[in-house]
């Protein structure tokens, strides 16, 4: 993977990082809580035989649990789909495996707010890593047709539709659900009436 400097701040971000996502859930740190495989599958796209493979190869390997047997369950932070959305991505454009492996080892390496200013670009060989508007214009200024992958874009898209499904605790804990809105409470007591 080309370019970039490495992340000060600490390795894995909280869950739905302010200002792009909202507030987290119940304020749990990412490694706390995640969700399970089908869950993932669907927010990114994917079969649950990609997903088992994948993991079973050390592509994207759940960071909160493991498959531990017959009957346990994966259990993936938001980190965790957000890499695996951008896994599909850059398979989907046709980029080799083994790049795509070195792009999601340096992308594990960031902390969640750093992910969230990078900008991924392939030449469908080489993946590069852009956090500035100088260095999109340097990497385009080569000839090369290339593409990109906005990660913050990724976050936000994943974000919309993951809040619609169900979150577990890595300790077994319960979740509360967000707090509900306005809008919400008027429907409800318009359904009552």
């Amino acid at each position: 993977m080309d370019g970039s400097s490495s992340s000060d701040g600490p390795e894995q971000g909280e869950l739905f990082p302010d200002p792009l996502i909202g507030e987290g859930l119940d304020g749990l740190p990412d490694q706390l809580v995640g969700f399970r495989g089908p869950t993932a599958c669907q927010v990114v796209g994917i079969t649950y035989r990609q997903l088992d493979y994948w993991a079973r190869t050390g592509l994207v390997v759940p960071s909160i649990r493991g498959a531990a047997g017959s009957g346990s369950q994966r259990l993936y932070s938001f980190k965790d789909v957000l890499v695996l959305k951008v896994v599909k991505r850059l398979l989907d454009a046709g980029v080799s495996l083994q790049n795509i492996r070195v792009a999601v080892e340096h992308l594990r390496r960031r902390g969640i707010r750093d992910l969230a200013q990078i900008t991924l670009f392939s030449d469908g060989t080489t993946v590069y890593e852009c956090t500035s508007p100088e260095e999109v214009v340097d990497l385009l200024q080569g000839g090369q047709g290339v593409f990109g992958i906005a990660v913050s874009g990724a976050m936000r898209e994943i974000s919309g539709s993951i809040k619609d499904f169900p979150v577990e605790r890595a300790d077994g804990g319960s979740v509360d659900e967000a707090p509900e809105d306005e809008l919400s409470r008027r429907r409800a007591r318009r359904a009552i009436s």
